[in-house]
């Protein structure tokens, strides 16, 4: 079996962004195959301790695809302050005898860095046109855990597990290796704290992650982080804002000061993406959306929302909300350039990540989460048939199976995108809903 298959049938998908597979980023070739080692969100760890523990399987993992997609380059971009993992990932690729195809680029300690995009500037000063992918500039990227995963992928083994970081205002901040499926309250059950009542949980990292409306769900392979805060947090009280709340406060209130146009990081990389204009539009309640279709070309980095607004407005939910107009109508961005250059005020628009963790209120709380081992006990996990983009996968077992970790549960709809699913447990399968499969943990022979 190929590699590309190999990689499908082990559910493989991408482990720190909206999850799309793996293996369909393997249908065409590139020139290079980038490793997004960045980690840019705030306080969460997973990236950089597991290139640090696993620095064999990460490196083979991405040559691996490298060689797969013909690419003539392999490089992993890490931010320079990890001194420690790249001495590391050097010294591994040279005992590999992979020194002339895995190069290690050391990125700037800037937000966001591991925008996909950015990433791809900063390793090879290519800029993806808008609305595009990196492919269209001859380079495929995946991420540390992802390449970990093909690595597991090539032996055969499925993905059931999800590394996680638990940080925030928290006695104990750990990174942990959890099975997918089990319930997020016995995750943050970990951090040492008892009574939650006074806590939100914002699931992901503070820039892009959401605040939970409960911590009744349950871990995906996606699931990077869970940051805990006292719910009187200004991050907290930011993100629970509703649309509906923003948009009256920022119709309200924008003085088009272009701040958030400025530092806007596809702004930056020549992209037609202007929030500013979009606030304008939402101002003067201008009703043909047709003209705001750069909202579209918003990655969602919440740059502009916390930290660029001068007096805390929220350009990133008026984009949302005109990126779900848009879409309601079928209305798709057209760029009209092929080619674009960075703007020249770029390098002196970065923005510091000790500056913008300091800004939202987070320097407190910027510490260390280290791998902790825990074994994790609960009754039943929830397997979700979608954890991915695209369709949901579909059940290949019956209530009242016996099902054993590794083992095949739902499969990839027919002619669809999509992921395999897997059970993380030994087990029996409880119940199958459209959502999820629910298996009863137990060992048996």
């Amino acid at each position: 079996m190929d590699l590309r298959n190999l990689i499908k049938d082990a559910g493989v998908i991408g482990a720190g962004g909206a999850g799309f597979p793996t293996h369909a980023k393997l249908t065409s070739k590139a020139e290079y195959v980038l490793l997004n080692g960045a980690e840019c969100e705030p306080l969460l760890r997973v990236d950089q301790q597991l290139m640090e523990l696993f620095p064999d399987e990460i490196i083979r993992g991405l040559s691996a695809v490298g060689k797969y997609i013909e690419a003539r380059k392999a490089i992993i971009g890490i931010k320079g302050k990890h001194k420690k993992v790249i001495a590391i990932l050097r010294k591994r690729i040279a005992a590999l005898g992979l020194s002339n195809y895995v190069e290690v680029m050391e990125l700037r300690d800037v937000y966001p860095a591991g925008d996909e995009q950015v990433l791809v500037y900063e390793l090879t000063k290519r800029i993806v046109p808008e609305a595009s992918i990196p492919l269209k500039v001859g380079c495929v990227v995946i991420n540390s855990e992802t390449a970990l995963n093909i690595f597991h992928a090539m032996a055969g083994n499925p993905v059931t597990n999800t590394y996680i970081t638990i940080a925030g205002d928290i006695p104990r901040r750990m990174t942990v290796k959890v099975p997918v499926g089990v319930p997020v309250r016995d995750v943050i059950r970990q951090c040492g704290v008892e009574n939650f009542d006074n806590y939100a949980v914002i699931d992901g990292g503070p820039m892009m992650g959401s605040v939970r409306n409960n911590v009744d769900g349950y871990v995906t392979k996606k699931s990077k982080g869970y940051v805990l805060l006292k719910k009187d947090h200004f991050l907290i009280r930011k993100k629970s804002m509703s649309i509906a709340q923003a948009r009256v406060i920022s119709r309200a209130a924008c003085g088009q000061c272009r701040m958030c146009t400025d530092l806007c990081p596809r702004y930056l990389l020549g992209h037609n993406i202007q929030p500013h204009k979009v606030m304008r539009a939402l101002s003067y309640n201008l009703g043909d959306v047709k003209e705001q279709q750069i909202a579209q070309l918003c990655c969602e980095c919440n740059i502009c929302e916390l930290f660029s607004c001068p007096v805390n407005l929220h350009p990133r939910s008026v984009n949302v909300l005109f990126k779900q107009k848009l879409a309601e109508q079928g209305i798709k961005y057209q760029p009209a350039e092929i080619e674009f250059k960075a703007r020249s005020a770029r390098e002196y628009r970065l923005i510091p990540s000790k500056r913008l963790i300091a800004k939202i209120g987070l320097s407190a709380f910027d510490k260390p989460a280290p791998m902790t081992e825990v074994e994790f006990r609960s009754e039943t996990v929830h397997i979700a048939l979608q954890q991915h983009i695209g369709a949901p996968a579909v059940p290949v077992v019956t209530v009242g199976e016996q099902v054993k970790a590794g083992q095949l549960i739902g499969k990839i709809p027919d002619n669809s995108l999509g992921a395999a699913v897997h059970s993380s447990v030994n087990g029996t399968v409880k119940e199958i809903t459209d959502n999820f499969i629910v298996i009863k943990v137990g060992s048996y022979e």
